[in-house]
């Protein structure tokens, strides 16, 4: 195996020397690999983006080409999140091959995973017993991504033999840590803390500290590459401990850190507006970082990040919040999310996708909202394209009345047939990001909202099946705090679920210093859409905010303990986790009891227990998830597949959770007394759970309020309804 340097150093005095592997050949698979295991030996989040940065300026200096499929093999997934490309291997597919290239039996297989609790562990142990007479060839990082594409588009009779097949040769030909990486590729469960943001960030840096000579474009003399070298030359001749108090050295190093800031701003901005891995690199490959925004723009076909609304108690708060600045008040609708884009081409065919809020097409689920969009460009041929932020909620077909999210839950996800659909719905349309080749971004919302009441007016069709269109009902602050109060009011006793608060213009508000010695300072308030970002501009208000928690929370079911007396058979509690956003992982914060007051339904907990079955793929004995449980040992684990809304009475400061701790205290984390389950969030998938700076806001601005921080964590994340536990104590006996 070759044998590389250290990835984990600081970026700035990183040198690319020397050749890692033979000159002009793509890069080696084992450089991955290296890099991958680097990354599971830390959480640190600046040694994570350090090994990212510089593993990526590597590949961008020996091989360039090899960028694109490196990037998705460090984000473990093999295209973009609108275009799913799934392997479709089972357990058991990747089980065979390990115990044919291995010679493990069926038996011993089980009992090497039972002790490790990685089907990757298992197969580099396995492994690590088997020599070759004959030496491969090196695996290559691209070869692998497409032997991965090769396995995904094996369909029909053989498929599954064929794909065996590829992975046995997968597994044949990888050395040392390539198979234990390898492997956990194939399962799709990689076990770094390798996030999209620190990817974004480190793909950024990497283009400013070593831009490839594949660019078309000079590199200009006062380019932070050129300071790099100063400083890495210096590097060697200073020890780390000097060099740092360095005036020279100093100055090099903001003049970078400002490149950086930069940078980053401008390729995450870039991918949430166009996220696709292989046009921002191919962008970055041709002109650099300076054309990326203009090569890849906002774009009808390739769903943006949505804006993200900030919870809020009280329409008192939203005024103390954005002052006497104009805003307007929706109905926050009970239904999916959904990015509609509609582009008509120069046949004058008009083509409709639909995604959800975490960018999946789910176009074939609403056949009738294609009728429906199709109709409306038919009804004005001067439109050409639009992108439009809506949610699509079930209906009654005769009066148009709102129906429940439950309801239109029970529609298929996908390839629903016109004469098939059961659940009518409605599209309620409330912002407008792109018309007819404009994008409107910066625009305030007031002239989104204007342009979207003119261009695209309620529409209901004369045809049977075919969806129906309007806008989201609102009132603005204009009209006056009693009219807003009123609406509130009408919102409470309605079907939607509250309100949401939005500024109709740009402005600012008089932000109240946080010492003696600060100065009052003015914030700015853009009015603008700001995509994949959770903004005071856009401020949430539902029903129960007006008591108890100021919002839900969207959790993850990870674990769970047997239950007790009637209950033995099912899943309680449940072991619930939030994300997160430093590492990617599923940190536990609260456990979920049966009782009266937990939500559950004894339906909920039998579906629940077939969902996560002993010994499938999604409930195991063994962490093999690598969820962080702190202290706490659930009997079994789940695979962090769903999401659930949870409300709890407040949080509280946990001697066991660690939940966000550092954030709000040193040494305690933060967990959530009396949680409550409301629904699973089945239009969210789990990289969407709250993290963990969410629950030390809602910490922060529960303190704010003065609220009662009486019945405080015990020690245990335990929550128990003690009627229901005396009935059960009482059933036991």
């Amino acid at each position: 195996m070759p044998v590389y340097k250290s990835l984990s150093v600081d970026p700035l005095v990183f040198i690319l020397d020397g050749e890692p592997w033979p000159s002009n050949t793509p890069a080696p698979y084992s450089f991955l690999s290296h890099t991958l295991a680097t990354l599971s030996e830390t959480r640190s989040r600046i040694l994570i983006i350090n090994t990212l940065t510089n593993a990526l300026r590597t590949i961008l200096r020996y091989h360039p080409p090899s960028l694109l499929p490196a990037l998705y093999l460090l984000s473990n997934c093999l295209s973009p999140s609108y275009l799913p490309i799934e392997l479709g291997l089972g357990p058991s597919v990747i089980s065979k091959a390990i115990q044919q290239v291995s010679g493990l039996t069926p038996a011993a297989f089980k009992r090497l995973y039972n002790t490790t609790g990685d089907v990757g562990d298992v197969a580099f142990e396995a492994k690590s017993n088997i020599r070759t007479l004959i030496p491969h060839p090196p695996l290559q990082i691209i070869t692998v991504f497409d032997f991965l594409i090769t396995i995904s588009r094996a369909k029909g009779q053989g498929a599954t033999k064929f794909k065996q097949g590829i992975v046995e040769k997968l597994l044949v030909a990888a050395r040392g840590e390539e198979t234990r990486f390898l492997v956990r590729t194939l399962s799709m469960n990689l076990r770094v803390g390798a996030v999209r943001t620190s990817i974004l960030t480190a793909l950024a840096r990497a283009m400013v500290l070593s831009p490839p000579d594949t660019l078309t474009m000079p590199i200009p003399t006062d380019s932070p590459y050129n300071a790099t070298l100063k400083l890495q030359s210096e590097a060697n001749n200073v020890p780390l401990s000097v060099k740092a108090k360095t005036n020279s050295q100093d100055g090099a190093r903001n003049e970078v850190n400002e490149k950086f800031g930069r940078a980053e701003s401008l390729v995450r901005r870039v991918f949430v507006q166009h996220p696709n891995y292989d046009h921002i690199v191919a962008a970055l490959l041709d002109v650099g970082l300076d054309g990326i925004a203009e090569r890849v723009p906002l774009a009808v076909g390739i769903p943006l990040h949505p804006t993200l609304g900030s919870p809020t108690r009280s329409l008192d708060e939203v005024y103390d919040r954005l002052g006497d600045s104009p805003f307007a008040a929706e109905y926050k609708m009970d239904g999916q999310r959904s990015q509609v884009h509609v582009r008509r081409n120069e046949n004058d065919e008009v083509a409709v996708q639909i995604f959800s809020r975490h960018l999946e097409d789910m176009t074939t689920k609403y056949p009738d909202v294609v009728l429906l969009m199709q109709e409306i460009f038919a009804s004005d041929p001067e439109l050409r394209s639009i992108i439009i932020d809506s949610e699509i909620v079930a209906i009654d077909p005769v009066d148009g009345s709102l129906k429940t999210f439950q309801e239109l839950s029970n529609r298929a996800r996908k390839d629903v047939q016109i004469h098939d659909v059961k659940v009518d719905v409605g599209v309620y349309a409330f912002d407008l990001m792109y018309l007819d080749g404009e994008i409107l971004l910066q625009q305030p919302f007031r002239k989104r909202r204007a342009l979207l009441r003119h261009r695209i007016p309620p529409f209901s069709s004369e045809h049977n099946g075919v969806a129906r269109f309007n806008h989201v009902e609102n009132c603005d602050s204009e009209d006056g705090r009693e009219t807003v109060e009123e609406f509130w009011i009408k919102a409470v006793e309605s079907r939607c679920e509250g309100l949401m608060i939005k500024l109709l213009d740009n402005g600012e508000v008089l932000e109240e210093p946080t010492t003696k010695k600060d100065k009052p300072r003015r914030k700015p308030l853009p009015a603008t859409y700001e995509p994949d970002k959770r903004t005071s501009t856009w401020l949430k208000l539902k029903k129960d905010y007006v008591t108890g928690l100021g919002d839900s929370l969207d959790l993850v079911p990870i674990g769970a303990w047997h239950g007790n007396g009637r209950k033995a058979q099912w899943w309680s509690p449940v072991l619930l986790a939030l994300r997160d956003g430093n590492t990617g992982r599923f940190v536990a914060v609260c456990k979920c009891m049966s009782g009266k007051c937990s939500g559950f339904t004894d339906v909920f907990y039998k579906a629940m227990r077939k969902r996560y079955a002993d010994n499938s793929d999604t409930c195991a004995r063994r962490n093999q998830w690598d969820v962080d449980t702190g202290g706490l040992k659930p009997e079994v684990y789940f695979k962090p597949d769903e999401v659930w809304e949870i409300r709890g009475a407040d949080v509280t400061l946990s001697p066991v959770s660690i939940a966000a701790q550092g954030l709000v205290s040193p040494s305690r984390g933060l967990s959530l007394r009396f949680p409550r389950f409301i629904k699973v969030r089945e239009d969210k998938h789990p990289a969407q759970a709250s993290d963990s700076e969410f629950l030390a806001q809602m910490w922060k601005d529960q303190q704010g309020k003065g609220l009662d921080q009486n019945g405080a964590d015990d020690g245990d994340l335990l929550d128990v309804d003690m009627e229901e536990q005396a009935e059960e104590d009482d059933s036991d006996s």
